[in-house]
């Protein structure tokens, strides 16, 4: 069986990050990531492409009914946001202590 390559990105979970492309009401907003999903190049970004979502009757929920929650979107359409330097910025990765550390392009600090 052959292993699947297992892409890098520059974002992870509780990163801020700001969408950069999408619908408009989503578009230019500031937020937490809640979950990566790299084999589909997507991440579920907190209050950001709400659907609704119809549930049916069950243990947990009696009742049923309509619910909003969060859809994954394309990783492509966020980027990381820099506190230090208020903008969105660009990410470069350099080896130290036996890892990996993310460094902003834009002001050359290390990202926790």
């Amino acid at each position: 069986m052959k292993k699947r390559f297992q892409p890098k990105f520059n974002i992870k979970k509780g990163d801020n990050v700001i969408v950069i492309a999408g619908d408009d009401k989503d578009r230019s907003k500031s937020r937490k990531v809640l979950a990566v999903y790299p084999q589909k190049n997507r991440v579920l970004i907190e209050g950001v492409n709400m659907v609704t979502k119809h549930l049916k009757p069950n243990a947990q929920n009696p009742q049923g009914g309509i619910v909003q929650e969060e859809a994954p979107i394309a990783i492509s359409n966020v980027m990381l946001w820099d506190a230090k330097a208020k903008a969105p910025v660009r990410i470069k990765r350099e080896r130290k202590e036996g890892g990996f550390v993310r460094i902003s392009k834009k002001t050359g600090e290390e990202i926790k």
